[in-house]
């Protein structure tokens, strides 16, 4: 553990990228395989299930500190992390212990088959043992919130310097559903099996946003065009006899998505699809909306079937044949995609997405701004030649997002953020007009500066009419202009409506409250873009 928690000092007191990698490199250099295995699944999501709630774990630190809890829950918000909260208040360790990061986490794990009762106990022996750094980490592993400032990639290019390996390779291989259960380190990293997981997904290429003039990436020739569809970036994978659905988040989703796996009545095995999952109304996708009911769920009931069938509109073939086919240039790799997909009869669960022809950038833009109209972002382009890479890579992918829809609407809730915001209030409640009542209709609780969370921060301490526990109803005084990206109507919502992605775009002082929009120009939003 102590090497696992100098590793996380060093990372944590960087912002250099290079001194990360190397710090990563060095432990991946000397650890045990147990904890390079265990460092790996923690640093990509895949942390022990969680068995002490936060709350008995309040009550014991508390508890274990000597103190009153309403003590410890005053200093949580300041703080900003309950992890560090308790890791500060408890008294020193009673003894060192030189006990490993796998140790540590077979403990936790350990305490689901263990009497409710003896918890506690376990919890303070693990505490007397560990430094204030260590407690720090063990009481994040408690709490199934570890997240450290280290990307995928990041950890991936540090292994790979660790181990002489390629690092596009070693990106496949952390692909995946696999777990420290289920896997040792030779097999993950060492080993050369690639038929080791036959439902393992390809890493996805990301896209960066154009910010730039589109005419600065050259001759349209070079480029192709395609819908940025509003739905769930997925690979679809058709492998020994079975079909995997993935989303881009390396979430397996075929549960979710059964429609999906009738691919292999249409298409060979040794194949693999990227693409946008989206509802499907037999001409065009559904609004997102529709999706998003589907998308918790671990089994989907008939009707929802029926009303909202989905499909993958496919823009690239990640494997054709067994062939893995990423180094070819895109123009071939969407050749034989649409030569695949060109006979299915219209039952068959997946679609080329349309590639959209044009010859100028202008011509473009203008076919762009139609966007909505198709159930549409924007446009994504692709350079002609690109391979298929791994990871957000500036230069031949972009996409062309539309401008936010966006509102002016009036805060009336507050919230104080957490971490290095805590102190700060910087999530909001806004509301539209409907006649003379100012009606609650989404949250946001990003886009303004530092400064501004100050500024407003100051106001709201001065302004605050009522306490509902974190939550302080203010003054009706301020506008903000909120954007977002999508809008559909909500039962849950006392509006009716709910925005997708909503953030503050700016912070409206020239702006009176009563022309703040009302709820009748969201509706009439709903009905143009919903």
């Amino acid at each position: 553990m102590k090497d696992f928690a100098a590793l996380f000092s060093a990372i944590d007191q960087t912002t250099r990228t290079t001194a990360k990698t190397k710090a990563l490199a060095e432990y991946f250099g000397h650890a045990s395989d147990d904890d390079k295995l265990w460092t790996i699944a923690l640093f990509s999501g895949r942390r022990p299930r969680r068995a002490v709630t936060t709350t008995d774990l309040r009550a014991w630190a508390a508890e274990e500190a000597g103190i009153p809890l309403w003590l410890l829950e005053d200093c949580y918000p300041i703080v900003g992390d309950l992890a560090e909260t308790i890791a500060l208040l408890l008294p020193p360790p009673e003894t060192v212990s030189d006990l490993s990061l796998s140790h540590w986490i077979g403990e936790l794990r350990a305490l689901h088959d263990i009497a409710p009762e003896d918890r506690p106990a376990r919890i303070r022996a693990a505490w007397a043992q560990l430094d204030e750094t260590e407690r720090f980490l063990f009481n994040k592993l408690i709490t199934g919130g570890f997240r450290i400032g280290v990307s995928r990639k990041l950890m991936t290019r540090a292994l790979a310097e660790a181990t002489g390996q390629d690092e596009a390779v070693l990106a496949h291989k952390l692909m995946g559903s696999w777990t420290p259960d289920r896997t040792s380190y030779h097999a993950l990293i060492e080993a050369e099996d690639p038929a080791a997981d036959q439902s393992r997904p390809y890493p996805f290429y990301l896209a960066y946003q154009l910010d730039d003039p589109a005419a600065e990436l050259g001759s349209p020739q070079d480029w192709q065009a395609e819908w940025k569809w509003d739905g769930i970036r997925g690979q679809v994978i058709l492998r020994g006899g079975e079909t995997h659905v993935w989303s881009r988040g390396e979430e397996l989703m075929t549960d979710r998505f059964p429609e999906l796996t009738r691919a292999a009545d249409f298409l060979p095995m040794g194949t693999v699809f990227d693409g946008e999952i989206v509802t499907w109304d037999g001409t065009q996708p559904m609004p997102f909306n529709s999706l998003q009911q589907r998308i918790g769920r671990k089994t989907v009931p008939k009707k929802l079937l029926k009303e909202a069938p989905v499909i993958l509109l496919a823009y690239d073939l990640l494997e054709d044949q067994g062939q893995d086919l990423r180094d070819t240039p895109l123009r071939d790799r969407r050749a034989r995609l649409e030569a695949l997909l060109a006979d299915l009869p219209p039952e068959a669960p997946l679609r080329a997405s349309p590639v959209i022809g044009f010859d100028s950038w202008d011509g473009l833009a203008q076919t762009r701004a139609e966007a909505r109209a198709h159930r549409a972002e924007g446009v994504m382009l692709k350079r002609r030649d690109s391979p298929y890479l791994s990871g957000r890579k500036k230069g031949d992918w972009w996409k062309w997002k539309l401008e936010p829809l966006t509102v002016d609407a009036v805060m009336i809730y507050a919230q104080q953020g957490s971490g290095r915001r805590a102190n700060l209030f910087t999530d909001f409640t806004f509301a539209v007009w409907k006649g003379n009542e100012l009606v609650p209709f989404t949250k946001a609780y990003s886009g303004l500066t530092d400064a501004e969370f100050d500024r407003i921060t100051t106001w709201v301490r001065r302004n605050t009419q009522a306490r509902f526990g974190p939550v302080r109803q203010v003054t009706p005084e301020h506008v903000f202009e909120i954007a977002f990206e999508g809008i559909h109507e909500s039962p849950r919502h006392k509006s009716g409506i709910a925005l997708r992605f909503p953030r503050m775009a700016r912070w409206r002082q020239d702006k009176p409250i009563d022309e703040a929009n009302t709820l009748e120009d969201l509706r009439d939003m709903l009905s143009t873009y919903g």
